[in-house]
């Protein structure tokens, strides 16, 4: 079984991208799950002179994203930039190598935001993860009144997060 973690930069009830990694869990193909980690807005924020194992939440956090076999991240673009909570989380990780080498893929659930998506590929490859461009998605989900029985039940999207979802489980499994 691949086990890829599912974060959402968004801690918005409502929120696209956490709705995103719901469906991502539904629509995994065969001997693969997705498991939606919901800790991100325990996280304090960043404070390098912190001792991160001391931090419980951020070692909570490191221990879900190397138990995991790859990572599916969907976030928001807040003012053209990464959203703070997703920044947040990543700033707790740099100094660890949790994500070296590990298969990544990026879901933007606005396909308009760019900046936001390019700046959290950077960041990702400057702490080494493998950005698995087959399996990284933009998908019309902002004003198609989705909800989560009617993304997992629209043909072209749920086809779209199954093959992404099959190429992330295959970079793993190559890893």
């Amino acid at each position: 079984m691949t086990r890829i973690l599912g974060l959402s930069g968004s801690l918005r009830a409502a929120s696209l991208n956490s709705l995103a990694v719901r469906a991502a869990a539904r629509l995994a193909p065969a001997g693969v799950s997705v498991g939606a980690y919901s800790g991100l807005g325990a996280l304090p924020l960043f404070n390098a002179d912190l001792d991160p194992t001391a931090v419980i939440a951020a070692q909570e956090l490191r221990l879900a994203l190397n138990a995991a076999d790859a990572v599916f991240i969907a976030s928001p673009e807040y003012a053209h930039g990464v959203s703070g909570v997703m920044k947040n989380a990543l700033d707790w990780m740099v100094g660890n190598e949790t994500f070296v080498g590990k298969p990544v893929a990026l879901l933007n659930a606005s396909p308009r935001a760019t900046l936001a998506q390019a700046a959290l590929r950077e960041t990702l490859v400057t702490m080494s993860a493998r950005i698995i461009e087959e399996a990284c998605l933009a998908v019309p989900l902002l004003g198609g009144g989705f909800d989560l029985e009617t993304l997992i039940g629209h043909p072209t999207i749920a086809r779209s997060f199954t093959h992404a979802l099959g190429a992330l489980a295959a970079a793993a499994k190559a890893r």
